[in-house]
């Protein structure tokens, strides 16, 4: 007897939809499907757990299909991602390249990956409770020790088909280079200390961190079906065993460590070729923030003396001293706020001659230019002088170490 497990995300009508795992569909027009069987199913989704077939009438729960669980997950894990990337986009003047996250469930890069399961054939299979607790067991550990970056979304074992079957849905992710939570598959698995299975080749398509992983999750199916008492035809591992007695998974948890070390590491050093891209994204906002406080200092300063004075003849003219009727102080008083409002007009058409001016394309151009050719110099000054720093604490580092060495060996 076989134990079949097989991943996809996409075949000749685009990506997978889940409708078809939680039968979420008139079933009646299946004819591949048995109505009556499909009552037996089992349904389970992250967000409710188990579930029937029928459309809840529970208040509590937060969506009524795998669809919409699926929406909701992405929604709430990678908005951030997506908008933060949308404002990217537009300040590189590609708006054309934005996106919502259900967009990112369309695209067969970053949509969930399907897995299904199966023990046996038609003619001769296990029976479907068994099934249910083998890979359930084995999804159990999937969750234990890669749920930091594997999140497993739904799933269905279907009981109304010819042989039981289990569909399960998961999503690889981890943190971007900008601290985004984003679907990745290559880098999460990386985070999680998965190696490729050529070390002397380039990632590609026959050489990723995703067939170690899948090798790995072969074995680990196949010693829970054992487990079980099921003596099953086991096909070739990828040297899936082989990874799993070098590594005992006991160096998962330090590699994982290690790895978000290593990014925060990466973020806060920042590489020289990365500079221009840096200098070009900042000199913008720093040239819009100068506006803003040019325009700022202009209205408090823009004819500040000159309401000073008139302030003043207005004090004057209402001191006690002045010897003119009542009504002509009010008269003159009246006439001087006059002034006072008209000078505050001229300051404020001034402020916004000034700030057109300023963020008209080529005054803003030639000024972005200067803040570029200005902080281009600094950064790179900083950089290398950091790059001098860590060399030289490397350099005093090894030679402790030799040092250290030579005094044991003595």
């Amino acid at each position: 007897m076989k134990l079949t497990r097989h991943n996809g995300r996409a075949g000749k009508n685009g990506v997978y939809n889940p409708k078809h795992n939680d039968r979420s569909f008139d079933i009646a027009n299946s004819e591949h499907i048995d109505e009556e069987r499909a009552k037996r199913n089992i349904y389970w989704d992250c967000y409710n757990g188990y579930r029937s077939i029928k459309k809840s009438e529970n208040e509590d729960e937060l969506s009524d299909t795998f669809s919409e669980v699926e929406q909701l997950f992405y929604s709430s894990r990678y908005r951030d991602f997506v908008n933060q990337q949308n404002e990217r986009n537009v300040k590189s003047r590609h708006p054309e390249r934005n996106r919502e996250t259900a967009d990112l469930l369309k695209n067969k890069k970053t949509c969930p990956e399907e897995t299904v399961y199966q023990i046996g054939t038609i003619d001769n299979h296990v029976p479907p409770e068994l099934l249910f607790e083998v890979v359930t067991e084995f999804m159990g550990i999937v969750s234990e020790r890669f749920g930091s970056h594997v999140h497993i979304l739904d799933w269905a074992l279907h009981m109304d088909e010819s042989t039981p079957h289990i569909h399960e849905r998961h999503v690889f992710d981890c943190e971007n280079s900008y601290g985004e939570v984003a679907p990745q598959q290559e880098k999460a698995l990386e985070a999680l200390g998965f190696e490729l299975p050529d070390l002397e080749k380039p990632v590609g398509r026959r050489n990723n961190r995703k067939m170690t992983f899948d090798s790995v999750c072969r074995v680990l199916l196949f010693d829970v079906a054992k487990k079980h008492g099921l003596n099953l035809e086991e096909e070739p591992e990828y040297g899936g065993r082989a990874y799993l007695e070098k590594n005992d998974y006991i160096l998962f948890k330090q590699k994982e460590q290690m790895a978000a070390q290593e990014q925060k590491l990466e973020e806060l050093t920042m590489k020289i070729e990365d500079v221009d891209a840096l200098v070009d994204e900042v000199a913008d906002i720093a040239y819009d923030k100068a506006v803003e406080v040019v325009t700022d200092t202009v209205k408090v300063e823009t004819h500040k003396e000159d309401i000073k004075l008139v302030e003043q003849s207005k004090a004057w003219v209402l001191s006690p001293e002045r010897k003119a009727s009542k009504k002509e102080i009010e008269y003159a008083s009246k006439r001087l706020d006059g002034v006072i409002t008209k000078i505050t007009n001229a300051m404020k058409s001034t402020m916004q001659r000034i700030q057109t001016t300023l963020m008209k394309p080529e005054v803003k151009k030639a000024g972005t230019n200067q803040i570029k050719k200005k902080a281009r110099a600094s950064i790179l000054e900083k950089l290398h002088r950091k790059q001098t720093e860590d060399a030289e604490r490397e350099a005093m580092k090894n030679h402790l170490t030799t040092t250290k060495k030579h005094d044991m060996e003595l």
